[in-house]
């Protein structure tokens, strides 16, 4: 096999270079930006690197929806995992997450992509994998199954409607860190009062 003349010169791109140039072509093109020649362009390299690493386009697609599920759903649960106290562990996940995505419209692009069936299974998978998370951290609070799963749900479309805002109208949300916290406070609160 040559090596590949692209972004590591002198090296071998692996197909993690692939995948993570993928994920960046994403989000500022869309799903269609995820396709061998522009990204090997890209990369400054062949088609045939890419075909050394991958059988076909999809394939890509799938390594590329899984890495973001890794660093944006994995990622982000081992980072709040280790707290013991869940109500800290929810703050902190509350914390982590506009830190993860702030900026990143991968996940915006993949929810007008859903149509697309490997997007439409990720989506699926990311959303139940963050749902069930939420809803036994809320059930080590006491709330009982039903209740946990139903303000799981709530929690998670603030998520979606936070990230949606992000990127379509930035000014709604609050601006600055102090504002910010104080918003994330009052949505906390409201989605953990008990009558």
């Amino acid at each position: 096999m040559a090596k590949d003349q692209g972004k590591g010169a002198g090296r071998r791109l692996t197909a993690r270079d692939w995948v993570d140039e993928a994920l960046i072509a994403l989000g500022e093109g869309g799903l269609a930006s995820v396709a061998v020649e522009p990204l090997a362009k890209r990369l400054k390299t062949t088609k045939g690197s890419f075909y050394w690493h991958f059988a076909n386009r999809e394939a890509l697609i799938d390594a590329v929806l899984q890495r973001w599920e890794e660093l944006n759903t994995e990622g982000v649960i081992t980072a709040v995992n280790d707290e013991p106290d869940p109500e800290r562990r929810l703050r902190n996940l509350f914390k982590a997450v506009p830190a993860a995505t702030d900026g990143d419209p991968i996940e915006v692009v993949l929810v007008g992509s859903v149509r697309h069936p490997q997007v439409a299974a990720a989506l699926r998978r990311v959303t139940e994998r963050r749902i069930d998370y939420v809803t036994q951290i809320l059930a080590e609070l006491g709330f009982p199954a039903d209740e946990a799963r139903r303000r799981a749900v709530l929690i998670y479309t603030s998520h979606l409607g936070q990230t949606h805002l992000m990127h379509a109208a930035p000014d709604v949300l609050p601006a600055g860190r102090d504002d910010r916290k104080r918003y994330l406070e009052t949505v906390l609160e409201v989605l953990l009062h008990r009558d």
